[in-house]
């Protein structure tokens, strides 16, 4: 019995010290030290930590460790290649300066290189300041870009500048609380599926999201302002665009084009050239959207039907909407949307307006062919000749029709976002 419980407990002190033995290994890399040589001998698993200082040189991580920055070290590729290229699965970096790509749009540059094959990297609490890209990832799944900075070429052109985050072919992808300016787009996605794109703050680049070929994802709480473009979803259904703000943007706050069964709702469009670009659009869901003081509104043509739009509220618009259409266009059948320049009454008092609303009618058009009668519309002699144009239908034109337009806005913070004004293109 005794040799029996002194076996247990060697057992059970084996099974203590086992952990401990196979734990990984922590590498340390001072100032005047070599990072590829450490990188080199790690061991799968390993942590690099590299302190405080200025590195010189193209790393490549060929194999899963985690590569950790300590009081922000800088890493510097030189002005050549990648700054850091990774080529392994389960790779973290994470608390580093890395700047100083080249700049060959050819060979894709960036200041981290995601190769294919190297699922499930994660970059966090990263600058990534003066590279081509700042992120290339191809064919990696499941991977995290989380709460970086991320800043390009702003010496370039818009041409010549690569995009902050390029993510093409993978699955699973999550890219969330980046600050990303001073590139070509700011997030690139194409052929991506199953991903979330979340709290990322995108400014001064073409786009601030770039988007195309891709399917079940979620766009989430994502500000995109003082951009040409904010955010630009193309050839893409189910998607989820929920809470984002496109603000202050030169030409388009969001783009919907060749979009399907997707749900854009709760988001605040104010002060961009174009609110709302909807080009072939088919069973979307847009409600609760906030779309204020934009030049146009809503742009909406190419047979963008078979929608559900309710309880948007576009407010101050110069144009509320800009129809290119054969037949009418039915929005707010169910619950209405409000409409700043509503001209109707409540009689019934039940909040909803007792005459239908039409968005475009002869003035929009005389608009359209004739910008300088902006500075009539205010005229007795305009008010008129809507008017007119509303009792005799002869002269109708099509239009987005809303059968019961609500009387007052759903958002009671719409004044904040008045005074945004669209800036000239970066």
């Amino acid at each position: 019995m005794a040799a029996t419980r002194r076996l247990a407990c060697l057992l059970s002190l084996l099974s203590l010290l086992l952990p401990l033995a196979l734990q990984a290994a922590t590498w340390t890399v001072r100032p005047g030290e070599a990072i590829q040589p450490v990188l080199d001998r790690a061991a799968a698993g390993d942590v690099v930590e590299i302190h405080r200082g200025h590195y010189a040189g193209n790393l490549r991580i060929v194999k899963p460790l985690t590569l950790r920055g300590v009081q922000r070290p800088t890493l510097s590729g030189g002005l050549r290649g990648d700054t850091i290229r990774v080529t392994a699965p389960d790779v973290t970096i994470e608390g580093l300066i890395v700047r100083d790509s080249g700049d060959s749009l050819l060979q894709q540059n960036a200041g981290i290189y995601v190769a294919p094959g190297s699922h499930r990297a994660a970059v966090r609490r990263c600058d990534l300041v003066y590279n081509l890209f700042g992120l290339w990832i191809e064919k990696a799944d499941d991977v995290r870009i989380e709460h970086n900075l991320i800043v390009g070429k702003r010496d370039y052109g818009s041409s010549q500048r690569g995009n902050g985050v390029q993510l093409y072919n993978t699955t699973g992808a999550r890219i969330e609380g980046n600050h990303i300016s001073f590139v070509r787009d700011a997030l690139y996605v194409d052929v991506s599926h199953h991903a979330v794109f979340r709290g990322n703050r995108l400014h001064h680049s073409r786009y601030g999201t770039h988007y195309m070929n891709s399917y079940h994802n979620l766009w989430e709480d994502n500000d995109s302002y003082r951009n040409r473009g904010g955010l630009a979803l193309m050839e893409v259904r189910d998607q989820v665009v929920r809470n984002n703000r496109a603000w202050d943007n030169s030409d388009h706050g969001i783009m919907l084009r060749t979009l399907q069964d997707s749900v854009i709702e709760n988001n605040v469009v104010a002060g961009n050239a174009r609110g709302f670009f909807i080009y072939d659009v088919e069973y979307a869901r847009l409600q609760g959207n906030l779309v204020v003081n934009n030049q146009v509104g809503v742009h909406l043509s190419a047979g963008s039907t078979r929608n559900r739009v309710e309880g948007n509220d576009f407010v101050a618009n110069r144009e509320q909407v800009r129809y290119v259409g054969a037949r009418d266009e039915t929005w707010g059948a169910e619950s209405g949307n409000h409409w700043s320049n509503y001209l109707g009454w409540d009689r019934d008092g039940d909040g909803h307006g007792d005459l239908r609303y039409e968005a475009n009618d002869l003035v929009d058009r005389l608009v359209w062919r004739h910008p300088a009668a902006r500075l009539l519309l205010a005229s007795p002699a305009v008010q008129a000749l809507r008017l007119v144009g509303q009792q005799f239908p002869v002269l109708r034109v099509p239009s987005v029709v809303d059968p019961k337009p609500r009387m007052r806005p759903a958002h009671p913070d719409w004044k904040e976002w008045n005074g945004k004004q669209s800036s000239p293109e970066p």
